[in-house]
């Protein structure tokens, strides 16, 4: 029962993409120019947009150097640096003494030094100030 079904479907199937490919040919015939001309609006369609893309996509942003000269007026260390990165990047204590392999207690003292060397009171002054000088993103 079920292979009939299956057969008269397939048929069906069969003559209905015939009947659909001999319509397909009589439209390409009859309308072989427009056809034609929407292509070519199509390929234009797709350059235009890729050169537009190119040729106003915006410039790659500079390399961020970090501001040497800050850096060195400052006397931050290395070390001090990283912390201040960490802390730009919004990590706690823990996390960014997890993430440099040292102690919490570590940390706060690096902290406490970059304070001292940004002349700020709290972790967003000094963020900010950071961000300032051109010393973090």
């Amino acid at each position: 029962m079920w292979k009939r079904i299956v057969g008269y479907g397939a048929l069906l199937a069969a003559g209905t993409l015939a009947l659909q490919w001999l319509d397909y040919q009589r439209l390409a015939r009859t309308h072989s120019t427009d056809i034609t001309l929407f292509l070519i609006a199509v390929a234009f369609l797709v350059l235009g947009i890729v050169l537009g893309v190119r040729v106003f996509a915006a410039p790659a942003p500079a390399a961020f150097d970090g501001n040497p000269k800050a850096l060195e007026a400052l006397g931050l260390s290395e070390r001090e640096l990283e912390v201040l990165q960490e802390l730009a990047a919004g990590h706690s204590n823990k996390e960014i003494a997890a993430r440099l392999h040292v102690s919490p207690n570590t940390v706060k003292t690096h902290i406490a030094r970059v304070f001292e060397k940004l002349e700020a009171k709290r972790r967003t002054d000094a963020i900010r100030r950071a961000r300032e000088l051109g010393i973090v993103p």
